[in-house]
């Protein structure tokens, strides 16, 4: 479904923050890419759903095809109607407008209308709390219904994908359980294949069916969950499994085994 082949990014014409990417979504699935602060997961889904330059951002070499067609030159509006969506960090709902106004926004590319009355039915069916809240201001919600708001106006366009960027950040972990399950019943149900940013890499590696591991603008791991979460590399630097022989010295070794490790 997706492919994303070999892309740098570059900020500001100076930065390099995207050195040769490259990944892959099939339909269906969903698929997990973890790292680090500032290793480039946010960019990438950036450059995959066109906003780049809106952000002094520049896609300077690879493509990027969504069902086989390149669309790395495509507007953002018009990457949306080709059925991928995204919910951004930080949820960036319409803190003024109120949850229905919020979820009908999401429909924007759509005209027809009909049928963008079932998806909002559809919706909230999903998120339950936000029918008791429909006409309620946004900017009131908790951080969890506001994540809620945010998944849902994603699905308003009618997306065969969904990218969803640290959808766990500043929630509890009883509303992120939730949040999750939702997830998997919208690509269970509705076969809607997920792409999911995250550095809880033990509940992303433990929802997802295939990871990707970026450090410093690359890909230095791939692979199925399941072989991720076995690997000691993994499990060191984002499980927090260390060898208990190694704890006096961790500290002082640990920058320096990460990077021989992920360059060799």
């Amino acid at each position: 479904m997706l492919e994303v082949n070999n892309i740098e990014v570059v900020y500001n014409d100076v930065i390099l923050v995207l050195k040769g990417i490259s990944l892959s979504v099939s339909k269906g699935d969903i698929v997990a890419l973890l790292g680090a602060n500032g290793a480039g997961k946010t960019t990438t889904l950036k450059a995959i759903s066109g906003v780049l330059r809106l952000q002094n951002g520049e896609l300077e070499g690879g493509s990027i095809s969504f069902d086989g067609k390149e669309i790395q030159d495509d507007d953002p509006d018009r990457i949306v109607r080709n059925g991928i969506s995204m919910v951004p960090e930080g949820r960036r709902i319409f803190s003024d407008l109120s949850v229905i106004e919020n979820l009908v926004v999401g429909a924007f590319t759509r005209s027809d209308r009909s049928r963008v009355k079932k998806d909002l039915d559809k919706v909230l069916n999903y998120f339950p709390v936000l029918r008791e809240r429909r006409n309620q201001r946004a900017v009131y919600l908790s951080g969890g219904e506001q994540q809620m708001v945010a998944v849902g106006r994603a699905l308003m366009s009618q997306p065969s994908l969904i990218m969803l960027d640290e959808p766990s950040l500043g929630l509890a972990p009883l509303v992120v359980k939730s949040i999750f399950e939702i997830l998997k019943q919208i690509n269970h149900n509705q076969r809607t294949t997920l792409l999911l940013v995250e550095q809880n890499a033990n509940l992303a590696l433990n929802f997802a069916s295939y990871g990707y591991i970026m450090e410093n603008g690359r890909i230095v791991l791939d692979g199925p969950c399941h072989k991720l979460r076995e690997n000691e590399d993994v499990q060191e630097f984002y499980l927090g499994v260390t060898d208990q022989t190694d704890r006096k010295n961790y500290a002082q070794v640990k920058h320096y085994k990460r990077r021989k490790r992920w360059l060799s």
